[in-house]
C-alpha cells in the first residue's frame, strides 16, 4: 500500500481558489497513476481527474478549464489547483495512487465553497 497524505482543503468563497496536495510515501512499486476523486453529501464518489506516470493530466468536463493537476519531478506529490470554485464543488476530496499491484486512498480532505 501507498501512504497518502493530503493537505490544502478548507473553506473558500465562490470564485475563490484552493490548491490540494497529496504526498505519497512507503511504496515498493512505481506509482503509475495518481488521481483525485470527490464525494459530496448524499452522492457517490466521482472522478475529478488524474495524471499518468508520463505526466499527462485528464479531467472530467465539469472541472475542465478550472482545475489543473500537476506533479513534482520526484513523482511523489500530486497537486490539484482549483480555481473559480463553485458551491457544487463542495465535497470531500480523495487522493488515489495506483501501482501494478496496489490501489491506495488518502484520508480525504474537506473542501467547502460557501459565502
Amino acid at each position: 500500500q501507498v501512504q497518502l497524505v493530503e493537505s490544502g482543503g478548507g473553506l473558500v468563497q465562490p470564485g475563490g481558489s484552493l490548491r490540494l496536495s497529496c504526498a505519497a510515501s512507503g511504496s515498493s512499486f512505481s506509482i503509475i497513476y495518481m488521481g483525485w476523486y470527490r464525494q459530496a453529501p448524499g452522492k457517490q464518489r466521482e472522478l475529478v481527474g488524474g495524471i499518468t506516470s508520463g505526466g499527462r493530466p485528464n479531467y472530467v468536463d465539469s472541472v475542465k478549464g478550472r482545475f489543473t493537476i500537476s506533479r513534482d519531478n520526484a513523482k511523489n506529490t500530486v497537486y490539484l489547483q482549483m480555481n473559480s470554485l463553485k458551491p457544487e464543488d463542495t465535497a470531500v476530496y480523495y487522493c488515489n495512487a495506483r501501482t501494478l499491484v496496489t490501489n491506495s486512498w488518502g484520508q480525504g480532505t474537506q473542501v467547502t465553497v460557501s459565502s
